[in-house]
């Protein structure tokens, strides 16, 4: 575990090396981390943002050294840190709890525009594509591009397939798609290169609800298929 300076007012804990070989228990450290730096409630701290295999940490430099005038901001605060980290690991007793979230899709007409060249890429046909993108387990591995956007781990291996050469300037909120070894849902309209294939009716983010986004690091996701009809009629 490693702690390094991301600018004057933040800090990133490498937590784990590498996020490929097992996602899962990296994903389990990483939120053990930030729950513990979370609960340790350490002054001048302001926010905490996890990532696959890190948690940055944002910081008031002029609380932080208030708090400690013998030291920097930056060493004061990674002590504090490392202290918090190094009781973690010799009491490996944090729970992490993780939601557990339904997401209808609909998976067919203008929803999937990329569904054809998803199936050729893996060799199934297109209905299979779909069961077996809908069948899979899926966790929460981070949240970020656009506000609530969730990177989706668990996608069955052989779906895969490379991000588009040109991406589309506008993909309408609720699309679902794949990019590389990943899925995940754009929460509003915005540019992407990832291939589209399914829409869900579920408003991902709105800011009159605490927390805005639906989806949290850590969270566990099923999708589930619908058809036109229950899409339009969750829709209205």
């Amino acid at each position: 575990m490693r702690i390094e300076p991301l600018g004057d007012s933040a800090l990133i804990v490498r937590v784990v090396d590498e996020f490929a070989r097992d996602p899962e228990a990296s994903l389990s450290e990483v939120l053990a981390a930030l729950r513990a730096v979370e609960a340790a409630a350490i002054p001048g701290v302001i926010e905490l943002a996890p990532a696959y295999t890190t948690v940055a940490i944002f910081f008031d430099p002029a609380r932080v050294a208030q708090d400690e005038i013998t030291q920097p901001p930056f060493d004061s605060l990674r002590a504090k840190i490392e202290s918090v980290l190094k009781n973690r690991s010799a009491n490996r007793t944090t729970k992490i709890e993780s939601a557990a979230i339904d997401v209808p899709v609909c998976y067919e007409g203008e929803f999937a525009p990329d569904l054809a060249e998803v199936a050729r890429s893996a060799g199934l046909s297109e209905d299979e594509v779909v069961r077996r993108h809908s069948s899979a387990n899926y966790r929460v591995t981070c949240v970020g591009f656009t506000p609530g956007f969730p990177f989706l781990s668990g996608l069955p291996a052989e779906l895969a397939t490379p991000r588009r050469a040109t991406p589309r300037k506008e993909i309408p909120a609720g699309t679902v798609g794949i990019g590389g070894a990943q899925t995940g849902i754009y929460p509003r309209k915005s540019p992407g290169g990832w291939n589209l294939i399914g829409r869900t009716p579920l408003r991902l983010f709105d800011v009159q609800r605490e927390p805005p986004a639906l989806f949290q690091a850590g969270d566990r996701v099923r999708l589930r298929r619908i058809s036109r009809e229950e899409f339009d009629a969750v829709s209205r």
